[in-house]
């Protein structure tokens, strides 16, 4: 329970700190490893930034994380400060995490237990009447050799969504198709 307080008070520290340097608080964890405390810090862009959230950022964010944490002390003792990012294969559980994915292939699992794995294409902006929805075209992939097959967009209300991540696509990565036989080799 301690932990949980001080993950609070830190984020209570933290959460207008990260604003202003432009990004989002994801989540704050504070735990025991070893015999030392560990504040873990996740940071995200904004759903509308169009920039990338690279190492000179993160850095930026983690010098005033830092420095906010030092003023405000809201950890007891010595602690080890961790700052990073979700991660690729972080479940899709806010709007800005299905805009910032669009493009990418996703697998979502609804509420009623189906699956659909595809391309996610858009995020929908609800109205009154309905929440915020996706957009995924399903695709399955082919059989020795032949090409997926692509299925017409299905759009899905996120309160339908029970689970959703980015499906990591390592297809594109190998030798290169020139026909050479030399890739990978030095010049």
């Amino acid at each position: 329970m301690v932990a949980a307080a001080s993950a609070q008070r830190v984020t209570d520290v933290l959460e207008p700190v990260v604003a202003h340097a432009g990004l989002v608080l994801e989540a704050v964890h504070v735990r025991r490893a070893g015999g030392r405390q560990v504040v873990e810090v996740l940071v995200g862009l904004d759903e509308d930034d169009e920039r990338e959230l690279d190492l000179d950022r993160v850095a930026d964010v983690t010098r005033a994380v830092s420095d906010a944490l030092d003023d405000a002390d809201p950890v007891t003792g010595e602690y080890t400060l961790e700052v990073g990012t979700r991660g690729a294969d972080s479940p899709l559980v806010a709007r800005r995490h299905y805009a910032r994915a669009v493009g990418r292939g996703v697998r979502v699992r609804r509420t009623d237990g189906t699956v659909l794995t595809g391309r996610l294409t858009d995020v929908v902006r609800g109205d009154g009447a309905t929440g915020d929805a996706i957009v995924v075209v399903p695709v399955t992939p082919g059989v020795k050799g032949r090409p997926p097959r692509v299925g017409d967009p299905v759009t899905i209300v996120l309160d339908d969504v029970a689970q959703a991540r980015v499906e990591v696509d390592l297809t594109g990565l190998g030798p290169d198709d020139d026909g050479g036989d030399d890739a990978g080799r030095e010049s």
